[in-house]
C-alpha cells in the first residue's frame, strides 16, 4: 500500500507554459486562460517561473459580490476562471488587499510611534526606581530584636 503526499508532488497541468514571445503565442496563451487578448498581460519574464500565466488584478474575496451565483461560492470563483498567482494570500480568511483604510497611513504610524515613545519614556523614567516588596532583617534565635523578648 502506498500513498502520495500532496506536498510532495505537483500536477504538470498546473505548470504555466513558456513566456509568449510572438503574437501567435500571446493569442494562444490568452485563449488557454479564457481571457480576451486585450485583457491578457503575462507576468514579466524575470526568472520567477510565471511563464505565460496572466497578470490578473488583485481583488480580494471580500471585494467580490456575495450574492452573485458563483460556481464555487466558498472561494467566490467560477468554473475555469483563472486564479491570481497569489490567490492563497487573498482569500476571504486572509489579508484583504482591496480594503480601504479609514485614516491615512501616516496617522497609523503616528499612533504607533507615539505609543511606543510613551512606553519607552515610562520605562526609562522608572528605571532608577527599584520596586520590590519591603522586608525586615532576618530574626535569628538568641538574638534580641524589636520583639517582645526580654533582654538578659
Amino acid at each position: 500500500m502506498s500513498r502520495k503526499l500532496p506536498s510532495g508532488d505537483w500536477n504538470k497541468d498546473y505548470k504555466p507554459g513558456p513566456f509568449p514571445k510572438t503574437d501567435a503565442e500571446r493569442i494562444a496563451a490568452a485563449e488557454k486562460y479564457g481571457l480576451p487578448i486585450e485583457e491578457y498581460e503575462p507576468y514579466p519574464d524575470d526568472g520567477q517561473g510565471c511563464g505565460d500565466y496572466p497578470k490578473l488584478p488583485m481583488i480580494s474575496g471580500e471585494a467580490k459580490d456575495p450574492f452573485y451565483p458563483w460556481d464555487n461560492p466558498e472561494l467566490k470563483r467560477n468554473f475555469n476562471e483563472p486564479m491570481h498567482a497569489e490567490f492563497d494570500l487573498m482569500r476571504e480568511d486572509r489579508y484583504d488587499v482591496s480594503a480601504k483604510l479609514r485614516r491615512p497611513m501616516w496617522f497609523y504610524w503616528l499612533q504607533y510611534l507615539g505609543t511606543m515613545s510613551v512606553c519607552i519614556g515610562i520605562y526609562y523614567l522608572c528605571e532608577n526606581v527599584k520596586m520590590f516588596p519591603a522586608v525586615t532583617p532576618r530574626q535569628y534565635p538568641n538574638k534580641t530584636h524589636y520583639t517582645f523578648e526580654l533582654k538578659d
